[in-house]
């Protein structure tokens, strides 16, 4: 009886995450690969089942195919050097100087600033005719650059604009992680010899697997559903050359509305997510 009762209790207390789970995570889901498979009329708004002719559709057309390479190549590039970056600025963080604490508010200033906010303020310093950036590299002699407005730049800028705003909220994780570690197993494998890279492979890198692998993950999640510095700044151009995938499927939705397709291109991204995290979750298991 108090056994029936005490998984009464437990399921009790856990019946508004398992509601919210099922409402916010598995029921959009669900309702994306459903309404991936049915296309919208123009002019009634009626909706017709399709089968499968939304992704066959997709895979013959370049502007997808196009949109699939720029995010992998900006994921390739953004995700692990946001994380050696705020692994980084983490080690900096926990170190024992003065002043710490007031460094430790400033680096998390850009964290605080909205997306759109960023956007503008980036925007506006890298103008190539009076942006802050191209001034400090003419008065360096140098030549002054287009970044956003070059088909071969304009994804290198967002990813350094993304990591500005995103570095700092990562290494808050990672902080937490690196202040949990007992000082003295530091100071004994100072005792023994070990150099401080020592000490970071063999000491601090093995406790850190579980921050690590949140990160790593949350990392990959997040930058694989970023799409607003894209839609801000340059709407996917030029050339296409910042048209990530969620962009495509907001594009899809929003601006031909044919929500079918987007759907379909948000069920593929997300199988493209569910893959690589898999993936990081087999790797970070093996590696230790």
């Amino acid at each position: 009886m108090k056994l029936k009762n005490n998984i009464g209790s437990i399921l009790l207390f856990l019946l508004p995450t398992l509601a919210g789970l099922f409402l916010f995570k598995l029921y959009p889901i669900f309702s994306a690969l459903v309404q991936s498979l049915y296309t919208t009329q123009f002019f009634t708004g009626e909706k017709s089942f399709v089968g499968l002719q939304n992704y066959q559709s997709l895979f013959v057309d370049p502007v997808f195919w196009n949109s699939l390479k720029v995010t992998l190549v900006f994921n390739l590039i953004i995700n692990p050097l946001q994380i050696v970056l705020a692994f980084a600025l983490a080690m900096l963080l926990n170190t024992k100087i003065k002043r710490i604490a007031f460094f430790r508010g400033i680096h998390f200033v850009p964290v605080a600033v909205s997306v759109p906010t960023a956007c503008v303020l980036w925007n506006i310093m890298l103008s190539p005719e009076q942006g802050v950036v191209n001034s400090i590299l003419v008065a360096l002699g140098l030549n002054p650059q287009p970044f956003l407005g070059s088909s071969t730049q304009a994804l290198g800028s967002i990813i350094a604009i993304a990591s500005w705003k995103g570095v700092g909220y990562w290494a808050l994780f990672l902080l937490a992680g690196l202040q949990e570690i007992p000082g003295s197993l530091l100071e004994a494998s100072s005792l023994d010899g070990a150099s401080r890279w020592k000490q970071f492979i063999h000491v601090i890198l093995p406790l850190m697997k579980r921050p690590l692998t949140f990160i790593v993950v949350a990392v990959t999640t997040a930058n694989f559903l970023l799409f607003s510095p894209m839609y801000i700044l340059t709407k996917g151009g030029p050339e296409n050359s910042t048209n990530v995938l969620m962009l495509e499927s907001f594009n899809n939705a929003f601006l031909y509305s044919d929500m079918g397709r987007s759907y379909a291109i948000m069920v593929i991204l997300l199988l493209i997510t569910l893959t690589v995290v898999a993936l990081q979750f087999k790797w970070l298991r093996t590696s230790h």
